[in-house]
């Protein structure tokens, strides 16, 4: 059997040695691709241009040629596919180096051409100091400009991951960096308020965000010196643009392949185009939503790396079972902090119709003892009615990826709240705490789905002038507000109605939730735990 694959980045590359593996001699497997690198790291990209990683051989996992020694596939670089014939499964090429017409037959053909990044059509985007990041070669271009010296301040323009690493990086080569970004809150996938808590905490680190507002011209004379928006002018001495991708597809587009609208191949469950014979995976590829079921397009690395070896099955004839989805997962780096999320948080929950509750919780992210213990910010998102959970998204400086991958692992199996209830998870000081700081975050979304907890975050309740607010915690953490001990509540506090709408808060939101259940005994039943405490609802370290 002769497979073609087109496209050598994550998704190819995975793709063409699994199925070597997989179908050995029997076939015969030739990777074809415009560009001169292969399975490159694009992830780790903003970390060589900020020096984090200091060899640039590094993010290239192999070249051509030990990747075809390794795996026996041929792979041939500087080769760009034109035009896909289905009926004759025939792909038509040129070497971008000589020009040479160029053919390539196939049994079965996998497309995997990846995305590029989007170049707004705006006035200046031709100014030298204007750059985009795909490749290393992106990387040194950007590198060398921020190194030299002579570029003191840098706007990047879209706020996804590749942005605010960008800005982290540059902020700690001295660029002065910020970000501009059209939508309301940058990160999309985060929910409204963990993204304000991310923006907030760059802009404490020197990095400003700009939302809702878009860059309309970059002006310069020979060079960048200004970019202007919707709202105000920026003073930079170089762009990047980060304001998402599109796939390369271009090539396709009399070949009969189905596409949406923005260009991005449809697939089945079995990663194959509506043609029986080709097959498509990576950034160029639509995949499902693993809690809806619906299309939809995450151009990652990572779901690329997924797709490719599940791809590789489907050619082969050995794959299992159909490709489940894809829950965005995704983790990163921030100033002091570190972020993560899969699946649904409660704004993408609402927006797909989900009859949905979440919780939010502040605890240990090892024994409060032990040294080095800092804290979870950890909202949970379940089904009411089934009570499978559907997303979980965190914030910290320790290890929060272990968080995140407990809620992929749990969501892929179909895992309800009550899952948690007696799980054994590990714990030693150094690395947890005896509960589980996942099972405490379930337990308490338990809690609150049945009643025995009532609250939200600060934005979420809504707080007005006719509420009181009040200080639970052991030690006061808001000086402003009245300050009563959760362990003196033993009957109707003084001056406190039984009546009023009550917002308890705290440090981490424990002593709320206690303050709340030993005021409910006293006749209290308007009382709500400002969830994740001061530590999570920063607004209150500044209530005046």
């Amino acid at each position: 059997m002769k497979i073609l694959v087109v496209g050598a980045v994550a998704a190819g590359t995975k793709t063409a040695a699994k199925l070597k593996r997989e179908l050995g001699d029997t076939a015969e497997i030739t990777v074809i691709s415009k560009g001169k690198y292969i399975s490159y790291a694009a992830c780790g990209l903003p970390y060589y241009i900020g020096g984090v990683i200091k060899d640039r051989a590094s993010l290239l996992e192999n070249t051509p040629e030990s990747y075809s020694r390794l795996t026996g596939v041929n792979l041939i670089t500087g080769i760009e596919a034109t035009k896909l014939d289905p009926a004759a499964k025939t792909v038509f090429a040129r070497n971008v180096e000589t020009g040479e017409e160029l053919s390539y037959g196939y049994d079965k053909l996998v497309l995997t051409t990846g995305a590029r990044p989007v170049v707004p059509n705006i006035p200046g985007m031709d100014l030298p100091g204007v750059y985009t990041l795909r490749d290393p070669d992106d990387a040194d271009k950007i590198k060398a400009a921020a190194e030299s010296g002579e570029e003191k301040r840098a706007v990047i323009v879209g706020g996804g991951m590749i942005g605010v690493e960008m800005a982290e990086n540059l902020t700690n080569l001295g660029v002065r960096a910020s970000i501009i970004d059209m939508a309301p809150h940058i990160l999309p996938g985060f929910d409204a308020d963990f993204a304000d808590f991310i923006e907030n905490l760059l802009g404490e680190a020197g990095i400003p965000v700009f939302t809702n507002d878009s860059v309309n011209a970059i002006e310069g004379e020979g060079k960048v010196q200004k970019v202007r928006t919707g709202r105000r002018a920026v003073k930079t001495d170089m762009v990047i643009m980060a304001v998402g991708v599109r796939p390369n597809t271009e090539w396709l587009k009399d070949s009969g392949i189905e596409m949406t609208d923005r260009g991005v191949i449809v697939v089945n469950d079995y990663m194959q185009t509506s043609d029986p014979d080709i097959y498509s995976a990576g950034d160029c590829a639509m995949a499902r939503s693993l809690i809806t079921g619906k299309d939809m397009w995450t151009p990652m690395g990572s779901s690329a790396n997924i797709e490719g070896r599940h791809c590789a099955k489907a050619v082969a004839g050995t794959a299992r079972h159909p490709f489940r989805g894809v829950l965005q997962t995704i983790v990163l780096q921030l100033p002091g902090m570190r972020a993560g999320k899969t699946g649904f948080g409660i704004d993408a929950a609402r927006a797909a119709g989900i009859d949905a509750e979440y919780v939010t919780i502040t605890c240990y992210d090892k024994a409060k003892f032990f040294p080095g213990m800092e804290h979870f910010s950890i909202r949970m998102v379940a089904e009411k009615e089934s009570r499978r959970l559907l997303g979980v998204q965190v914030l910290g400086k320790g290890n929060v990826d272990k968080i995140v991958d407990i809620g992929v692992a749990a969501i892929s199996l179909g895992a309800t709240l009550d899952s948690f209830d007696d799980m054994d998870f590990a714990y030693s000081p150094p690395f947890s705490t005896p509960i589980h700081p996942f099972a405490v975050a379930a337990n308490a979304l338990m809690n609150k789905m049945d009643g025995g907890l009532v609250g939200g975050t600060l934005a979420d309740l809504n707080v007005e002038d006719d509420w009181i607010t009040l200080d639970v915690g052991k030690t006061p953490v808001v000086p402003t507000l009245r300050h009563v001990d959760v362990g003196s509540i033993d009957g109707v506090i003084d001056g406190v109605p039984t009546d009023a709408k009550i917002a308890l808060v705290c440090l981490e939101g424990k002593n709320s939730y206690m303050a709340e259940n030993r005021m409910k005994r006293y006749g209290y039943n308007r009382v709500y735990v400002v969830e994740g405490g001061t530590m999570f609802n920063k607004a209150l370290e500044y209530n005046e």
